[in-house]
């Protein structure tokens, strides 16, 4: 895919996530690696439904802004996840209400933020992790994704917002869009004991799907 339709693309996915209220304001930010090497992110300050693909900041392999306007103050929490996870080719991170409320509750098990809901939620997502609280483009944020190992496509960051990594854009916003809506049931069936996915369908959807799931012994 050419890096203009690339820019059209990240321009269209990013109204749609912005017109249907999964991030408010200018909240949000994307990206999508070039194939050399470098990368395209949304600006600072930039709502995700007014986006210019002629504005997208443009940066080299090196992080470094080559064209464009400024960019998203997260760039070291996109840098992590392209560091960390080789397949990644796009980037999406939201401020979305349901998984932001998900990520606020005490009983949230960090290696698994949400339990075996759905098979899509395992399909799209595998499982979510959780990572502590850091201020909004704090480099310290690269450091808790980084430990992550690559382990997780789905990250979310405590009081602040969901992350997803994707091997195209589109594959990123269609996960981060299957955990919104995830959070979303978690909240509704908090507290009414619901049926999860048994650990015999959770091997049957590894088996047959080929997912790789992060070791953990809670279903």
């Amino acid at each position: 895919m050419s890096e203009t339709r690339i820019r059209e693309e990240v321009c269209r996915f990013g109204r749609s996530l912005f017109e249907r209220g999964l991030t408010p304001g200018s909240s949000g930010n994307i990206s999508v690696k070039l194939d050399d090497g470098g990368w395209l992110v949304t600006p600072t300050n930039a709502s995700l439904g007014f986006l210019d693909p002629a504005r997208m900041s443009r940066l080299d392999s090196s992080g470094r802004l080559v064209s464009g306007d400024a960019p998203t103050k997260e760039v070291p929490l996109h840098t992590a996840l392209y560091q960390t996870r080789s397949a990644a080719r796009a980037v999406v991170h939201l401020h979305s209400t349901h998984s932001v409320a998900l990520s606020m509750l005490p009983e949230i098990d960090p290696r698994a933020a949400l339990p075996p809901m759905t098979p899509y939620y395992l399909m799209k997502c595998g499982q979510t992790a959780l990572v502590p609280y850091y201020r909004p483009g704090d480099p310290d944020v690269a450091d808790a994704i980084k430990g992550l190992a690559g382990k997780y496509s789905s990250v979310l960051l405590a009081n602040h917002g969901p992350v997803v990594s994707g091997d195209t854009l589109e594959a990123a916003v269609f996960a981060m869009e299957e955990l919104e809506e995830t959070a979303k049931l978690y909240l509704l069936l908090r507290g009414l004991n619901p049926r999860y996915l048994a650990p015999e369908q959770v091997k049957d959807l590894t088996d047959v799907f080929g997912l790789t799931l992060p070791g953990h012994d809670k279903h």
